[in-house]
């Protein structure tokens, strides 16, 4: 019998079963809220919690935080690691091949997994008598034309991710959460130096500016003199432009701090004529 949940307060508990989103260990969902405090369903002694799904990869480090979570509030949480619990909803190979048998397609197109799961499917369908060449192995993008009852690869479109970031919508590119993840693991560091504009030579500089960075930054005085010495040589070997004393600063400070400090940092130089 299902009750509304402004009434479910009134009847006991061991007469209550809740059904919610979470066996992947999502973290709005309702059971990460429940194990966190966060919602109006109060978990404790004595409740138990079925988790009836498999790990998805890469999922594991989630879930595993909401059965902690859970098991800290005193529930008794019951998974495929612990019980028979699961039953894949993904048929096996002898189902596959039982459904090819019966249905006996012209065609097959193998969906939903990593290319090797549609390969073994591809050769179950062909194990069951499909020919070859009416299956089709597809990745996300292939176009496929269904013509006189021949399926066959027409074309392949350009699909990639589409990111969403705050209230912009597919601006964002790979290089900039390549950035964001250098930026939040390694932290980062500017340099800042004029030079003379006729002979390179030095006049200000180099000033270290680090952020995310635990060291003090008494530490970059010993990289100071080797940026010095670093654009010297490269003034006397001609160089002249900006952009070439900043690749040179930004070389020398990430050899040093990859050596000495064991860090890849983002390394922003500021190279300025004066």
């Amino acid at each position: 019998m299902l009750v509304d949940a402004k009434k479910a307060g009134d009847i006991p508990d061991e007469q209550l079963i809740y059904m919610s989103t979470g066996s992947q260990g999502e973290p709005m969902a309702v059971l990460s809220r429940m194990a966190n405090l966060e919602h109006q369903i109060e978990l404790g002694r004595g409740d138990t919690v079925i988790l009836a799904s498999s790990l998805i990869p890469g999922n594991e480090n989630a879930v595993y935080r909401v059965i902690d979570g859970l098991t800290k509030l005193g529930a008794n949480v019951v998974h495929k690691g612990n019980a028979k619990v699961h039953v894949s909803g993904h048929a096996a190979a002898g189902e596959l091949l039982y459904c090819y048998n019966i249905l006996r397609p012209r065609n097959v197109l193998p969906v939903h997994g990593e290319h090797r799961h549609l390969y073994a499917n591809a050769k179950l369908a062909m194990a069951s008598g499909i020919p070859e060449e009416n299956i089709v192995l597809g990745q996300d993008g292939t176009v496929v034309d269904l013509r006189d009852g021949k399926a066959e690869v027409v074309g392949q479109l350009d699909i990639g991710y589409v990111y969403v970031d705050g209230s912009s919508v597919g601006e964002i590119t790979d290089a900039d959460l390549k950035d964001r993840r250098i930026l939040a693991e390694e932290g980062f560091i500017s340099i800042f130096v004029a030079i003379d504009a006729q002979t390179g030579k030095v006049i200000v500089g180099p000033e270290i500016q680090a952020r995310g960075f635990a060291e003090d930054d008494a530490i970059f005085d010993d990289i100071k003199p080797k940026i010095l010495s670093a654009l010297k040589d490269a003034a006397e070997n001609g160089t002249r432009d900006t952009h070439a004393y900043s690749q040179v600063v930004r070389r020398t400070v990430g050899r040093w701090v990859g050596t000495k400090i064991r860090r890849r940092p983002m390394i922003v130089p500021v190279v300025i004529e004066a």
